[in-house]
């Protein structure tokens, strides 16, 4: 007993109560005037029939009938069949007794279908108005319209109440369990063999789906309808029950459910490159097709989802199969012995196909739908269990797939079967189809007839693997056909949520906290101090411009009196003026509040003083207080005015960065830090400075600062998209992956149509080897760098359509009537649709004109509405169901998809190299050499070259330069990055080969600075003056430095033009008056030319810089020597 005690406990059974309220607008055979009752069903079981009830045109059929099942919570099964199974309801009329009648007659009306759904959504009570649609000669088909509005007739409708006492799912339920929908659409381009008009089949649709962790159910869309090219659908398509039961007409579709229309570039199947468009465009316009519109949902418990997601991790595909089987026939007699009967009983399966459905895109982050077009392959069980392993634990494989019966095709035909055997028998007026006797209503366990065209093998069971698997040779017409299955799955919660920016931004927040935007606030004691300096410096000038204005005339000749007398009268005389003009007693009421605060806030008091001697003695420590404040206060604002104004500085933000990058170059880091440093001196509340400084950091391996340097950025600007990459980075380089994950996230969310962004995203993922995530983050990012290039073809196009409708005229005008133009009546869309099948090759041409019906029709509206009015799709084309569809238009050629200009991969590792993350520039690369649309181009070479060249690895760059220039003997980055490491490796004649060449293409490299710099300076060590200083000018034109100017200072020195090059040397101390050379060819420039104290003067600058080079200061001292003077020793 205890055992049982410690078990799970069950939650007793729930009624489910259908209420039918009342139906308004019936008429019956005899007119509006009627008797009727409503019969509720569920699950092919009747749940009652409500009394009769009179009803006119005026007065609604008022049934308020009540009826309910149990819902038991033992089997999870229970709630996957409320998810699928609709509960109808049958309008019936009960018609009068004629004579010598023993039992009233009836007439079935109309029938409706309530869902069920929302009762797995957590409500527990919902109320719905169903249309009721017609049944086959129901006096319903025959609606008379509305006397006021002719055109509009009246709608049948029931309103239906569907509750529950206590929610089926609790709160904590709700947030677990999860609802699978899948939906069955058509199948195109199937085998040739598949005849329209031929001999009838039933087209299956199978697949399996866990309901628990240990079980599964299967999935089975049945009754296809094969449809020839010319029978085309109604542009919205109206999903239908998966299960329907005894429904008949328009009840089998779901209320308000319809097959979506979507882009190819938004599917997720196989057939979606610009390449299959064109076949895919002529497959659904003009072949044969089997079409379902089946919707079936599954409910999931906890386990199951979880039981799912670890499957489609494990394989990512999921089989979907597809079959054909012959139209079952009555069995007649009852003496055949067993095995007769159970031969008879056998259903073959025929061009048995299989379509394997890729669910990781399931996984993706936030991810609930995926949508397409999915190939499908003959089956073969040996390549179901190659693909899925775990395919042979589900328990419908294991029974039948040992018998190499064809997987879950055996369990298909067996539901599909009972599905269409489970025919109500008050479908009909009363009487109960004809059923097949003989034991078909029992379960099919047993082998099943194996069709012709799969081929047995030879031996039992126990040889089995030693013999070859059967080949499918039906199903290998799929694939010459080129068969694709529309499917949809939809999920009602992602499996993998996706964190909101919210709260991306709030964990953001709390790792790296923002910098306020404004200086803290002061209160108190401390802040009435201020505001009484604010004031006391408000009331001076005010006295003092009152001064000014009393002896203005003396103030201006000049000719004030000093003296103790003149000053005690000017004195008299300003107290006077102020007394007398009321300023005095004003300026004493601007102190008082600030006053009063101090009282307040400083010294605490703020009640009536009691004691006299305690009142006298406060006012004189509050005045001697007051007294050292007004001299503090004052002395701020005459310190102030005698400040002298600091200069602007002469470079900005941007030429200390080139400096600092000039520096890097030269690998003269202790500059480049001066640089960064003082830029951020500058300005410490610019995001900018900080993130340039940690990638020079980056550079130098100095992980912790550069990781102090991106948490500044963040804090600064929490929307610093580079920011957030780069201190996502270092988070990784770090393995603190769950940070790294947040910031990579939340730079995501900053900017969604960021390309680099998804791609870091994706390089994080692949990193920690999580698969799905990385593959959800490169599509991501290659869809942002697809928009990214139809942007700039975009707004590349309007220029030329402009120079188009210049060149036209007045052609385009009766162009564009010609393309909208559309028949006017419904009678003459289906002449012309009718004459164009008359007409031999009309289809071809249309397909040649791209024209497509179903996209062309009328709004989604309208549609909807329509089809809620009983006018259902069905098997043959209806009446003006091509109404307002253009034909035989002609439609411009659609546009070429744009093509990027280069890969995710190399935009990652251009961005990569400029910051220094060498872990993630390997990981890029990596993927550029392995993805399809790249390669070992020659970009990709001399990116991997930099990234040698960036670890020191010469050999390494070397080859890959090698490779690059095979690939493109003219890239010009390619031909400078070689000079580059010929320059590391003192190899100066070929450096200044590579260099030169590449000045000589027309496209410049990507860094022309540094090659002008190296290039000038070998020119200098080969005493080649004019080449150096043209060179150098080149620099100092595209981009000025202390380093260009200090060059043509030296090269215009060497060539004695003394004038040009003390300019060229004075533009570089203005850009760095640090530096020691400059200040030494300074000296020697005014040695040169007789200037003896400014030759002194630079040179006692060059060494407090600290000159070092040894030969510039012996040519200084030579020339000193020589002219007598510039030292200040001699």
């Amino acid at each position: 007993m205890a055992s049982e005690d410690e078990g799970p406990k069950v939650r007793p059974p729930e009624n489910v109560n259908i209420t039918v309220l009342r139906a308004r607008n019936l008429r019956g055979s005899k007119g509006d005037n009627l008797n009727s009752l409503v019969r509720v069903e569920y699950n092919n079981q009747s749940l009652g029939e409500s009394p009769k009830v009179e009803s006119t045109a005026e007065y609604a059929a008022e049934y308020n009938y009540n009826a309910r099942f149990e819902c038991t919570f033992d089997d999870p099964l229970t709630l996957d069949e409320i998810a699928y199974k609709p509960v109808m309801v049958t309008v019936i009329e009960v018609l009068p007794k004629e004579k010598k009648q023993k039992e009233e007659k009836t007439l079935l009306l109309g029938q409706s279908t309530v869902d069920l759904l929302p009762l797995l959504r957590g409500e527990n009570r919902y109320k719905s108005t169903l249309v009721v649609h017609p049944l086959p000669g129901s006096p319903l088909e025959t609606a008379p319209p509305d006397q006021a509005k002719p055109s509009i007739t009246f709608q049948v409708e029931l309103d239906v109440v569907v509750f529950v006492n206590e929610p089926l799912l609790s709160e904590e339920q709700l947030k677990e369990v999860n609802l699978l929908t899948v939906s069955v659409e058509t199948l195109y381009s199937p085998p040739e063999a598949w005849n329209p008009t031929g001999a009838p089949f039933i087209y299956n649709v199978t697949l399996p789906v866990p309901i628990t962790a240990d079980r599964e159910t299967t999935v089975v869309a049945t009754n296809g309808i094969i449809k020839a090219g010319t029978d085309k659908d109604l542009p919205s398509r109206q999903k239908k029950w998966c299960v329907p039961g005894n429904a008949q007409g328009g009840a089998i579709y779901i209320p308000d459910s319809f097959v979506p229309t979507t882009n190819f570039d938004e599917e997720d199947g196989d057939f979606t490159s610009k390449e299959d468009r064109e076949f895919r465009n002529e497959a659904e316009m003009e072949k044969t097709r089997v079409t379902w519109n089946i919707e079936r949902r599954c409910f999931m418990d906890p386990a199951a989802v979880q039981s799912f997601q670890n499957k489609i991790a494990q394989t990512r595909v999921w089989p979907v199969e597809i079959m054909r089987t012959p139209v079952p026939t009555a069995t007649k007699g009852k003496g055949k012995s067993g095995s007769a009967s159970a031969r008879e009983d056998e259903t073959p399966i025929f061009y048995h196909g299989v379509a394997y459905v890729n669910l990781a895109p399931l996984l993706y982050p936030g991810v609930k739908k995926i949508r397409g077009a999915y190939k499908v392959m003959a089956f073969s069980d040996h390549e179901v269990f190659e693909k899925i392993p775990w395919a042979e634990r589900w328990e419908h494989w294991q029974e039948y797939a040992t018998k190499r019966k064809g997987g879950l095709a055996e369990e298909a035909i067996r539901v599909a079967t009972a599905m269409n055997r489970n025919a109500s028998p008050f479908a009909k007026g009363g009487k109960a189809p004809k059923e097949e006797k003989g034991g078909k209503e029992k379960e099919k366990d047993a082998a099943k007839k194996q069709p012709s065209s799969m081929l047995k093998p030879t031996s039992d069971a126990g040889s089995e693997t030693d013999v070859t698997p059967p080949q499918n040779l039906e199903g290998m017409q799929y694939v010459e056909a080129k068969s694709y299955l529309m499917l949809e799955i939809t999920l009602q919660r992602p499996l993998v949520p996706k964190r909101p920016p919210e709260v991306l931004a709030k964990r953001v927040a709390e790792l790296i906290p923002p910098r306020p935007l404004f200086a803290r606030r002061t209160n108190g004691a401390e802040r009435a101090v201020e505001d009484f300096h604010s004031q006391v410096a408000s009331v001076g000038n005010l006295v003092l411009e009152e001064f000014r204005s009393l002896f203005a005339d003396q103030l201006i000749q000049g000719d004030l009196p000093s003296g103790s007398e003149p000053s005690d009268e000017r004195r008299r005389k300003l107290l006077y003026e102020l007394n007398t003009s009321g300023k005095y007693f004003a300026f004493k009421e601007q102190l008082k509040h600030s006053v009063v605060k101090i009282v307040r806030e400083k010294y605490l008091k703020t009640t009536t003083f009691t004691d006299k001697e305690e009142l006298h003695t406060f006012l004189s420590e509050l005045n001697v207080f007051l007294i050292d404040q007004m001299h503090v206060g004052l002395g701020k604002v005459l310190s102030l005015e005698d400040e002298t104004p600091v200069p602007p500085p002469l470079t900005d933000s941007a030429q200390l960065k080139h400096f600092a990058r000039e520096a890097e170059v030269n690998e003269n880091f202790e500059v480049a830090s001066k640089y960064y440093q003082e830029r951020i001196a500058r300005n410490r509340n610019d995001g900018d400075h900080w993130f340039d400084y940690g990638t020079f950091c980056m550079l130098i391996n100095d992980i912790s600062k550069a990781e102090e340097c991106f948490k500044e950025t963040v804090s600064i600007n929490q929307s610093h998209v580079n920011g957030l990459l780069l201190y996502g980075i270092v988070c990784a380089m770090e393995e603190r992956n769950s940070v790294a994950e947040t910031f990579f996230e939340m730079a995501t969310n900053v900017e969604p149509n960021c390309t680099l962004a998804w791609t870091l995203l994706g390089l994080f993922y692949d990193g920690i080897e999580n698969d799905i995530q990385a593959e959800f983050a490169f599509l991501e990012a290659n869809k942002r760098n697809v928009a990214n290039a139809a942007a700039k073809v975009k707004s590349a196009m309007p220029e030329e359509t402009e120079k188009e409708n210049v060149v036209e005229g007045g052609d385009a005008e009766p162009e564009r009537e010609k393309v909208v133009k559309t028949p006017a009546t419904p009678s003459e869309s289906g002449k012309s649709h009718r004459s164009g099948k008359d007409k031999p090759g009309s289809v071809a041409s249309a397909h040649k004109k791209k024209l497509s019906v179903s996209s062309k029709s009328a709004p989604d509206g309208g549609t909807r509405k329509q089809s809620a009015q009983s006018n259902r799709p069905t098997s043959q084309p209806a009446e003006g169901s091509q109404q307002g569809t253009p034909f035989e238009e002609e439609i411009p050629p659609r546009e070429p998809t744009p093509v990027p200009e280069t890969s995710i991969f190399m935009i990652a590792v251009d961005f990569l190299l400029e910051v220094k993350a060498m872990n993630f520039c390997e990981r890029a690369l990596a993927h550029e050499l392995l993805s399809p649309t790249g390669g070992p181009s020659a970009a990709y070479y001399v990116a991997l070259a930099r990234l040698k060249l960036q670890k020191k690895e010469l050999e390494e760059a070397n080859d890959n330069l090698q490779e690059a220039l095979v690939l493109n003997h003219q890239d010009p980055d390619a031909w400078a990055i070689t000079g580059h490491l010929r320059y590391l490796e003192g190899d100066i004649g070929e450096a200044k080969s590579c260099y030169e060449r590449t000045l000589s293409f027309v496209a410049d490299a990507r860094e022309m600075h540094s090659i002008y710099l190296r290039l000038a300076s070998i020119y200098l060590q080969e005493n080649k003056f004019e080449d150096a200083k043209n060179t150098f000018l080149l620099a100092c034109k595209k981009s000025p430095s202390c380093v260009s100017w200090l060059g043509v200072g030296i090269a215009c020195y060497r060539l004695g033009e003394l004038g040009e090059a003390e300019d060229a040397l004075s533009e570089a101390n203005i850009l760095n008056n640090t530096d020691s050379e400059v200040w030494g060819y300074l000296s020697l420039v005014c040695l040169k030319t007789n200037r003896q104290l400014e030759a002194e003067q630079a040179y006692k600058y060059a060494l407090k810089v600290g000159l070092q080079d040894e030969g510039l200061l012996g040519e200084i001292h030579e020339i000193q020597e020589a002219v007598g003077f510039g030292n200040p020793q001699f």
